[in-house]
C-alpha cells in the first residue's frame, strides 16, 4: 500500500511538471519554438456542414456522399496558412486525412505538399476494432516522429483520431484547432500548446 502511494505521488509530481511547462509557454515561445522546427502540428479539419454527413464511409474516393467544409472552414484554412508564411513557419510535410473536408483544408494551407493517408482518417463504427487500433498506434507514432531538421510536420485529421491517439483531455477539441506536439521520439510526446483557428492571426501582429 506504501508503495502504491508512493508510485502514484510520484504520477501526480510527474503531470504536475508536464502542467506547468505546457502553461509556461508564451505565444513568443511558442513562434520561436515553431521557427526552429522539431514540432508535430495536429489541426482538425476546420469548419464542416453539420447538416451533412458521411453517407459512404467506406468509399472515401465518394466525395459528394461526406461532409463537407463550410465557406468558412475554407476561409480558416486559408487564414492558418497565411498565418503560417507571415510567421515564417517551416513546414517539411503535410500529411491529411482521405476525407475530403481534411484533404482540401490541407491543400487550402498551401504549406507544403499533401500526401494523404488512411493512417490519420476517421475509422468510426465502419471499421474493425483492430483496424482502429492500428490507426491509433499509427498516429502515436506519427505525432512521436521528429520532422527533418529545422522543419515541422503538420497532420490535419479528425477529433476522434486525436483523442483515440493522445486521450481524453482533447475531448473539447473545436474544429480547425491545432495541437502542438513536441515528438520524444519512439511513438512519445508531449503537448507544448493548443492553437484556434483564429488564434494563428492574432499571433501574427
Amino acid at each position: 500500500m506504501k508503495r502504491f502511494t508512493i508510485l502514484f505521488l510520484a504520477l501526480i509530481g510527474v503531470i504536475g511538471l508536464c502542467a506547468e511547462i505546457y502553461a509556461q509557454m508564451t505565444d513568443k515561445d511558442l513562434i520561436s519554438a515553431l521557427h526552429t522546427g522539431g514540432y508535430v502540428i495536429f489541426m482538425r479539419h476546420p469548419k464542416s456542414n453539420s447538416d451533412q454527413a458521411d453517407t459512404d464511409p467506406l468509399n472515401l474516393d465518394n466525395i459528394k456522399a461526406q461532409r463537407q467544409l463550410t465557406e468558412e472552414g475554407r476561409r480558416q484554412a486559408q487564414a492558418v496558412g497565411e498565418a503560417f508564411r507571415a510567421l515564417n513557419i517551416p513546414v517539411g510535410k503535410v500529411i491529411s486525412s482521405k476525407f475530403y473536408r481534411a484533404y482540401e483544408a490541407a491543400k487550402l494551407l498551401d504549406v507544403a505538399d499533401v500526401t494523404t493517408s488512411i493512417d490519420v482518417s476517421e475509422g468510426g463504427l465502419v471499421v474493425s476494432p483492430n483496424e482502429n487500433n492500428r490507426r491509433t498506434k499509427a498516429l502515436r507514432q506519427l505525432l512521436g516522429t521528429p520532422p527533418a531538421a529545422g522543419k515541422n510536420t503538420v497532420i490535419v485529421s479528425h477529433k476522434p483520431n486525436l483523442v483515440d491517439a493522445a486521450g481524453k483531455d482533447f475531448l473539447d477539441t473545436g474544429e480547425g484547432e491545432a495541437a502542438i506536439f513536441q515528438p520524444q521520439g519512439d511513438g512519445k510526446f508531449r503537448l507544448v500548446a493548443r492553437v484556434t483557428a483564429d488564434k494563428w492571426m492574432q499571433l501574427t501582429k
